[in-house]
């Protein structure tokens, strides 16, 4: 299996997911600026729109998506269970997928990125984002995951959580997810996962 990855982008809780799973891939790191990995190959000629997470599969599928890759390995590895198998269960899990992707990577995170934002445009939008976190941290008060047990939604929102670093949204305002991103850096998984990508920006 390979994972098409930028440091610290949204495809680090893709790599979170295939140690949780201790799952055996081979891990190319794409350059955001240039369209290509590190080694030469066209990414866009992977996928066309140019975002990372991709999965090549053992059989060749290419599969795009964060929320679709992380169900993907966890099927793929079920003895990690990161993925309830079925019924309510696996719809909460496609709640927070969606819940993490919409609401926060595209909805707040992601456009922060962007150099070109008024300020005017971003405090509406961090403004915007305060019902979000607040909801997330009502949810999380008392409790460990998202689920019942550590999942890739987990993987996904720590990821997400994680772009504090690079933004203005300060989780501090919100213990409970607070408390639930400091828990979460000392899992294994997570901990190499953030080492080994913030090495890879330090080289850059």
């Amino acid at each position: 299996m390979d994972l098409y990855f930028s440091p610290l982008a949204c495809s680090m809780a893709s790599r979170i997911a295939l140690y949780e799973a201790n799952a055996p891939a081979r891990f190319i790191e794409v350059d955001g600026k240039t369209g290509r990995t590190l080694d030469g190959e066209n990414f866009l000629a992977v996928n066309p729109l140019g975002f990372v997470p991709v999965i090549r599969t053992d059989d060749g599928e290419v599969v795009t998506e964060n929320a679709a890759i992380l169900q993907y390995i966890a099927d793929r590895f079920p003895d990690a269970a990161l993925a309830p198998r079925g019924g309510m269960a696996r719809t909460r899990l496609h709640q927070w997928l969606s819940f993490i992707s919409t609401e926060l990577h595209k909805g707040l995170f992601g456009p922060l990125f962007d150099p070109k934002m008024p300020e005017a445009a971003k405090a509406h939008l961090l403004e915007k984002g305060d019902s979000r976190l607040a909801h997330l941290n009502t949810y999380l008060t008392g409790r460990e995951f998202l689920l019942d047990s550590f999942s890739v939604a987990d993987a996904y929102l720590f990821t997400v959580l994680n772009w504090k670093i690079a933004t203005p949204v300060d989780i501090k305002k919100w213990p409970a997810v607070e408390a639930y991103y400091t828990h979460l850096a000392e899992r294994p998984s997570i901990a190499r996962a953030l080492s080994e990508e913030h090495a890879l920006m330090r080289k850059k």
